[in-house]
């Protein structure tokens, strides 16, 4: 059993910060790649951010110098900071992680999402 769980989404004005976390838990030998969607009404999913296990990582253009993602030392979980915020980020976040589990056979998951409204 694998479980990602999202949170610290919420509502903040234009120029904001806030911060998402992504705790993935469960049957894990290996965390590949974790990775940030997010989907706005009446809009196609787009992906946000991501970071493999080497550390590397990837952003979308529409958030670059603006959204940073990182790791902590476990490797288990994942954050996205995300500083000046716009009206055009808000959308309901995701989580994904690509995960080899114990038995070394690798699937992809999704968390919940968790909401990021920016509005005055």
């Amino acid at each position: 059993q694998v479980q990602l769980v999202e949170s610290g989404g919420g509502l903040v004005q234009p120029g904001g910060s806030l911060r998402l976390s992504c705790a993935a838990s469960g049957s894990i030998f290996s965390i590949n790649a974790m990775r940030w969607y997010r989907q706005a009404p009446g809009k196609e999913r787009e992906l946000v951010a991501s970071i493999i296990s080497g550390g590397s990582t990837n952003y979308g253009d529409s958030v670059k110098g603006r959204f940073t993602i990182s790791r902590d030392n476990a490797e288990n979980t994942v954050y996205l900071q995300m500083n000046s915020l716009k009206p055009e980020d808000t959308a309901v976040y995701y989580c994904n992680a690509e995960i080899t589990r114990r038995s070394r056979l690798t699937y992809s998951y999704w968390g919940q999402g968790t909401q990021v409204t920016v509005s005055s």
